[in-house]
């Protein structure tokens, strides 16, 4: 099974009523609680650990990882209320408000974590509970301590405006990733994390040097590549669609790619670290076909198996 690890919010989407005038719809979101949705419904056996309120909000999230097939054995609940995030949409790219303070998946603190089982064999880990603190602090420590028996993949998104101290974020977060087995990034994340390499080449060799065996680098409408150990390089062009809008593309790209890897058995430690570039190739098809279906649809709505053909 797979334990994605990381935030669970409302994403508050612009739109109309019937009299024209502003409004916004609630989504059920969050990058990890998407990726979490998009494995489920591409028929992994997935879970969501993360904090989740008890308020209306919380029972509408929890609603969409039943309706989506996500387990919630892990899920720890409270009385604190929902991270809100009012997203705005230009060319359909998004940009986002949010309402963080006091909630419950921000104050999540090591004492409240749960015993990981047997069961789980991966771990996912991304978002802004990368960035926000008590959390960050809180999903570093699950890491340390579930982390070298499983398999790891983490896209940090990095969000140093969701940081008071850049400096304690920037630390963190390198030793998470030098605990990762995938590294996914953006080609700005990968300026952020490496600034004094020059190059998209040497920035991502730098980090797969830190420790992850492999790196994968997203590049929006120009496609993805993946570094390989050894320093092979595998890449796929993105899907041709027509874009609504971008809202949860790179995480259900992700959940392609993990799907697919785990369908092919190789969502491993030792797997990853000896993989393919051919297994890598078919992952990172798998991972561009479920965004191009996300992006071509408003708001973050992964595709289902079937609408893919099963990752097989």
């Amino acid at each position: 099974m797979i334990l994605c690890c990381g935030e669970a919010l409302i994403d508050m989407i612009p739109n109309e009523t019937a009299n024209g005038e502003a409004a916004f719809v609630p989504h059920s979101g969050g990058a990890v609680f998407n990726t979490a949705i998009a494995l489920g419904r591409l028929g992994r056996e997935v879970s969501l650990l993360s904090g989740v309120s008890t308020d209306l909000f919380g029972r509408q999230l929890e609603a969409s990882l039943e309706k989506s097939g996500v387990g919630r054995k892990y899920l720890l609940r409270s009385a604190r209320p929902t991270t809100l995030a009012f997203v705005t949409l230009e060319n359909g790219h998004a940009t986002y408000a949010f309402y963080d303070e006091n909630t419950a998946g921000r104050m999540l603190a090591p004492d409240m974590l749960p015993a990981v089982d047997a069961q789980v064999t991966a771990l996912f880990f991304g978002g802004i509970s990368l960035a926000c603190e008590p959390c960050a602090e809180t999903y570093a420590s699950l890491l340390a301590q579930a982390g070298p028996q499983r398999a790891v993949m983490i896209d940090p998104n990095i969000r140093p405006g969701f940081a008071p101290d850049v400096a304690r974020y920037r630390d963190r977060l390198m030793s998470m990733l030098a605990q990762a087995d995938i590294a996914k990034v953006s080609d700005e994340d990968l300026a952020w994390i490496k600034p004094n390499q020059d190059g998209l080449e040497a920035q991502a060799a730098a980090l797969q040097a830190d420790g992850p065996a492999i790196v994968l680098v997203t590049r929006g409408a120009e496609g993805a590549t993946a570094i390989l150990p050894g320093g092979v390089q595998v890449s796929v062009p993105a899907r041709p669609t027509t874009v609504v809008d971008t809202v949860g593309a790179g995480d259900t790209f992700n959940a392609g790619v993990l799907a697919k890897l785990d369908a092919l058995g190789v969502l491993t430690k030792s797997g990853l670290r000896s993989v393919t570039a051919e297994t890598m190739q078919d992952a990172l098809s798998y991972g561009a076909a479920a965004a191009a279906v996300t992006v071509s649809r408003a708001g973050a709505n992964p595709p289902w198996a079937n609408e893919l053909g099963a990752a097989r």
